[in-house]
């Protein structure tokens, strides 16, 4: 059991993933002046209930992930632009809302099965799915998901965090993802999610150029 800082956000945080950020409200400046003092991490939790900012401290979902500073901003009037890193997931067992910010005692939640011999296979067929999903999510939404631009890692369990962070899916869906139990549970999820959403940004694209080639002929 530790305990951690708590910063609720409407994202989710994926280990190993970059979590760039911008902080304004006093109460989290004085979380991350803390951590920066103390070289220690905070929690990212997805929002359940409330707002991120500028209202009463949100009502978090429970699993979340840990989240080093890499890098820090300091700007004229005491807001900053931060990078933090993913790290570890962890689950919370009790909230303190005593204070300005949440805190809370967490246990921390390793992936079981890193790396089986069945995972380690099968997650080589997931690594063109992702291809195509950031090719045709490109086409279609014009994202700037450049997957060229950086190396997908070799060990299994990072990539399939890189993965599911790339998702550009339902925040309740993201979350389901980081409460994986194990690899093989988390790779199940991730080839059907990638199969859905090439499948329907397929469809989505051959339908715009199909109505695209039919405005062109009208005109």
């Amino acid at each position: 059991m530790r305990e951690l800082s708590i910063f609720p956000l409407h994202t989710v945080l994926f280990p190993g993933t970059p979590l760039p950020l911008h902080i304004f409200e006093p109460r989290y400046r004085l979380m991350i002046h803390d951590a920066i003092q103390h070289n220690t991490p905070f929690g990212v939790v997805l929002i359940k209930q409330g707002v991120e900012a500028l209202g009463p401290l949100p009502e978090p979902h429970l699993v979340g992930c840990t989240a080093n500073i890499a890098k820090v901003e300091h700007l004229p009037d005491g807001r900053m632009n931060l990078l933090a890193i993913g790290e570890e997931r962890f689950r919370i067992l009790t909230l303190d809302r005593s204070g300005p910010f949440l805190r809370a005692k967490v246990e921390i939640l390793p992936m079981e099965e890193p790396q089986t011999l069945s995972v380690t296979r099968e997650v080589k067929h997931l690594r063109p799915w992702i291809r195509a999903y950031l090719k045709i999510l490109k086409e279609v939404a014009s994202e700037t998901l450049p997957l060229e631009m950086f190396t997908l890692p070799h060990d299994s369990l990072p990539l399939l965090y890189i993965a599911a962070s790339l998702l550009q899916i339902p925040l309740i869906e993201k979350q389901d993802l980081l409460e994986a139990e194990t690899s093989a549970h988390l790779l199940s999820k991730l080839k059907r999610l990638y199969r859905r959403e090439v499948t329907l940004l397929w469809h989505l694209h051959t339908s715009s150029e199909a109505k695209a080639k039919h405005t062109f002929r009208l005109n």
